[in-house]
């Protein structure tokens, strides 16, 4: 039997949850999708196209996920609810790839995990080359990035719906950058499509949403070895602790370096002195690593993100 929506508004939703006895929960953010034109903004991104390899974390009602097979894409989703697992095993009973059956996966077939999307391995969940597409919790917008874009292979495209401010930290530009829009924006090239109201949700969450498109550089590994790498996370991370305080005296006390290197690195990097964390751009942070040299544990005596 088949109780997916036909049609996508606010009512229709909240139809769909009672007739099978499931509610929204708060605890895992839950917020579905209401709004057909916010459906079509996201697929037009997306582009699904027929045996496309596409992860979708947090599927819910399936509005998306139906949409998405109906394209003819081959849909990886993970669910941890397991009353929205049913819900979705049962909505698209035709679809489900069942694992161990031998059967192949063509065009329209829908592989359902049941469980934590932050357990998953992701980046190597399906061959590439892949997509996510996704309306995802947004509490756990930040490590579904990490796990993302953290390492290869990496999707060739990210389509995400998130709060309105976090995708605003995302794409910031130097003046307003943080930790999290350092890391984004060295993986990958990043922009907000649209902002969301309230409304094209049901519930209506108390913040405007975003859609927000990241495009990892095919050639990501610019370093030689993954310790390389952790050397500029712990830099920047040291720096965003004190963002708002001039990187002189944030580099010497959170990294425990003597002011003269720190001087003359920024020097070198052709950095001001004066300057704020939040101003650098991801190629100034390369530069600065790179006029520093080598960096040990913090002052905090961590060694990593």
């Amino acid at each position: 039997m088949t109780i997916r929506p036909t049609r996508i508004d606010p009512a229709t939703v909240r139809a769909t949850l009672r007739a099978a006895g499931l509610r929204a929960r708060v605890s895992l953010s839950q917020n579905f999708l209401a709004d057909a034109a916010v459906l079509e903004s996201i697929l037009r991104e997306a582009a699904p196209a027929p045996g496309a390899r596409i992860i979708e974390i947090g599927p819910g009602l399936g509005i998306l996920t139906g949409a998405l097979l109906e394209s003819g894409a081959v849909v990886t989703a993970i669910e941890l609810d397991r009353g929205l697992a049913a819900f979705l095993r049962a909505s698209h009973v035709d679809a489900i790839a069942r694992e161990g059956s031998g059967v192949p996966e063509p065009p329209g077939r829908l592989r359902l995990i049941e469980g934590d999307a932050l357990d998953q391995d992701l980046v190597r969940l399906v061959p590439p080359p892949y997509d996510v597409v996704a309306n995802i919790p947004y509490h756990i917008t930040s490590p579904i990035l990490h796990a993302l874009l953290g390492s290869a292979p990496r999707p060739r495209r990210i389509v995400l719906m998130v709060q309105r401010e976090v995708a605003e930290r995302i794409a910031a530009p130097p003046g307003g950058m943080s930790y999290l829009s350092v890391f984004v924006q060295y993986h990958a090239r990043t922009r907000i499509v649209a902002v969301v109201p309230p409304e094209a949700f049901e519930p209506a969450p108390k913040v405007a949403s975003a859609i927000v498109v990241l495009e990892p550089y095919p050639n990501d590994d610019r370093f030689g070895d993954q310790q390389a790498e952790e050397a500029l996370w712990r830099l920047v991370q040291a720096s965003f602790r004190e963002r708002r305080k001039m990187l002189h005296n944030v580099l010497v006390r959170q990294l425990g370096l003597s002011r003269e290197r720190v001087e003359q690195a920024l020097a070198t990097a052709g950095i001001a002195p004066d300057r704020r964390p939040q101003t650098l751009g991801v190629g100034e942070w390369l530069a600065l690593l790179d006029a520093i040299g080598s960096i040990g544990a913090d002052s905090r005596g961590r060694k990593g993100p």
